[in-house]
């Protein structure tokens, strides 16, 4: 079955900065490129990606879009849509930047918010934008902490006209044993119709000697039951994935889990739910 990665990082050092990954050794040094992800995932299934943004230093994100672009009109980029950075909190430039970015055809935008003031997305300039987005038919990546959740489920219920999709499962505390209150909310986020849930990032939450299928089960059958499949998608966070086990052990443990659904509940999460979600096509 082909997974359709909704989470695909690129470095290219060259082209822009990478502050946040400083000290950070698995990523501090060295370009993570398209051609090392596709000799990293060659016969495991990857039948498309994503590409996400990458957190670039603030003056480089727009050159980190451009870039990728051409990237992916390459022949064999597998790459079928991007997922551009953008900045929902200011209004200068942001009409001219969504204009350029859908000429390109991208299929959304992210602003990650777990290293920003928790009420940036509380503004009345961001939520605006933010709808603005979905009047474009484009979806908005959230990425917020589990401390933050309750923030998500607000900005969700003030943009109800835009699908937003929640990275990483709302970045539970896998290695303190953080079910509660995590459950609760990502429960009440889930009552919100326009948000769906992205299966990624999880391993790098688990305790270094517990990064297994088994530690992070009781929050992906969590995630499961709240959303559902059809309210799913999969990602793959490389080469972020590098702080746990790495991409292949990640195929794998999703292989596990989709194998104890049903043929199209396994089908929604590995490209199904993407494809309608993002309006993409893995093939």
């Amino acid at each position: 079955m082909p997974l359709l990665d909704t989470h695909q990082h690129l470095f290219y050092r060259d082209v822009a900065g990478y502050g946040w990954a400083d000290g950070i050794p698995p990523l501090a040094e060295g370009d993570f490129t398209l051609e090392d992800y596709s000799a990293l995932t060659e016969g495991l299934g990857v039948g498309g990606t994503l590409f996400m943004e990458t957190g670039v230093d603030d003056a480089d994100y727009q050159a980190e879009t451009r870039h990728v672009h051409g990237l992916a009109q390459e022949p064999g980029s597998g790459i079928r849509g991007l997922i551009a950075s953008i900045r929902p909190e200011e209004d200068d430039g942001f009409d001219a930047w969504l204009d350029e970015t859908a000429a390109m055809g991208v299929a959304g935008y992210r602003r990650i918010l777990h290293v920003m003031p928790d009420d940036l997305s509380e503004g009345d300039t961001f939520r605006r934008n933010v709808r603005r987005i979905g009047e474009t038919g484009r979806v908005f990546d959230m990425c917020f902490l589990a401390r933050q959740l309750p923030l998500a489920t607000a900005l969700a219920a003030a943009c109800a006209n835009t699908r937003l999709v929640l990275n990483h499962c709302g970045v539970p505390d896998i290695a303190g044993g953080g079910l509660d209150p995590w459950r609760a909310d990502m429960t009440a986020l889930a009552e919100m119709p326009n948000v769906t849930c992205k299966l990624s990032g999880l391993m790098a939450y688990c305790a270094p000697d517990a990064m297994t299928a088994e530690a992070i089960a009781p929050y992906v059958d969590h995630v499961l039951e709240v959303f559902g499949p059809n309210r799913m998608v999969w990602g793959s966070d490389w080469p972020v994935v590098n702080l746990a086990k790495g991409l292949p052990e990640w195929i794998a443990v999703t292989r596990g889990i989709l194998g104890k659904l049903t043929a199209d509940e396994a089908t929604a999460i590995a490209h199904g739910t993407a494809e309608r979600v993002y309006r993409v096509k893995l093939s």
